[in-house]
């Protein structure tokens, strides 16, 4: 049985991957500061298990780490918007946070049964776009809003953390997670709350940036994989391989909540231009994918479900 914390493990992707680890019967103690985007229900669910632990607390104030096998962080603060318009959240939480770990880590006790490796949960906007091909985890980061630097920042902690004090870690960049459970800031959910609501759906750029879908499950099923089959001490791009243009993405949403496409641009607003917007992200995961691991989830069978269970269910 292993043994993991799982940082952030009330928020979305954080969830999943807490989910896993309960259902393979590994012992998770869970770290969350509960802010507004985590999905308090999942105590409960959580805490069903004698194997869940729980401890309210941002990563940036953890004190002490109990002796375990792997430290996997999802903690962070993630929407881009909120980031140009206030920065701190993001400095405080995903570089100084991030630094906490790190330290935590280091300083583990010389009688700990193995110095814990570092899972690190990153972004494919730390390479910022590329209008031809796709990143590789050898490409330079160059982030272009503050959300993405401050990822790219931890990136960079943790690779010299490795290399001055021996900490071991791995460096996961996915690219946009969906699934059921997103806090309504994300594209998916918010449209279907504007839909629900009778407001517009702000797209920005004229719904023309390129995103690549990739499931939240199959990202937690991605870590599994690595752990498993991956070595220590390297960087995996995680894509999951469908690719469109946020208008694509919103007119589908349109469709299945209302059955047709009947008047669909009377639903949608194309007046919002945001700064600093990136055109396309796109990844190589072939080194990933040579340890086994593909998606397993398809956008186009996923997304009329996730409508209809945003409209049935949503607590927000």
């Amino acid at each position: 049985m292993k043994i993991v914390y799982v940082t952030g493990c009330m928020g979305f992707m954080g969830s999943y991957f807490t989910q896993k680890c309960l259902d393979k019967g590994w012992k998770v103690f869970g770290i969350d500061k509960l802010t507004y985007a985590a999905n308090n229900d999942l105590a409960l669910r959580f805490q069903m298990t004698k194997n869940f632990k729980f401890q309210k607390i941002d990563i940036k104030d953890l004190d002490h780490l109990y002796d375990c096998d792997f430290v996997v962080n999802f903690a962070a603060e993630s929407h881009v918007g909120n980031s140009i318009v206030d920065s701190s959240d993001f400095i405080n939480t995903n570089i100084l946070g991030v630094q906490n770990l790190l330290e935590l880590i280091r300083h583990k006790q010389d009688n700990a049964v193995s110095r814990p490796a570092l899972f690190h949960i990153s972004t494919d906007e730390v390479y910022g776009d590329i209008v031809e091909g796709k990143h590789t985890e050898e490409d330079l980061l160059l982030p272009s809003n503050p959300y993405s630097a401050s990822k790219a920042a931890a990136d960079m902690l943790i690779l010299a953390w490795a290399r001055t004090y021996g900490v071991n870690y791995n460096i996961l960049r996915p690219t946009n997670n969906y699934g059921i459970g997103q806090y309504p800031e994300k594209l998916i959910p918010l449209s279907v709350k504007n839909l629900m609501r009778g407001k517009k759906i702000r797209l920005h750029n004229n719904g023309a940036p390129l995103r690549n879908w990739l499931h939240a499950a199959d990202t937690a099923n991605a870590i599994m994989t690595i752990m498993e089959h991956g070595d220590l001490n390297e960087i995996y791009n995680v894509a999951g391989g469908f690719e469109q243009t946020n208008l694509s993405t919103v007119k589908k949403i349109i469709k299945h909540y209302n059955g047709n496409m009947e008047n669909w641009k009377d639903c949608v607003d194309f007046s919002y231009s945001r700064v600093g917007q990136d055109v396309r992200y796109a990844l190589d995961d072939n080194k990933l994918r040579n340890l086994g691991w593909a998606p397993k989830r398809a956008f186009h069978k996923e997304i009329g479900p996730i409508v209809e269970y945003y409209k049935k269910n949503f607590i927000w």
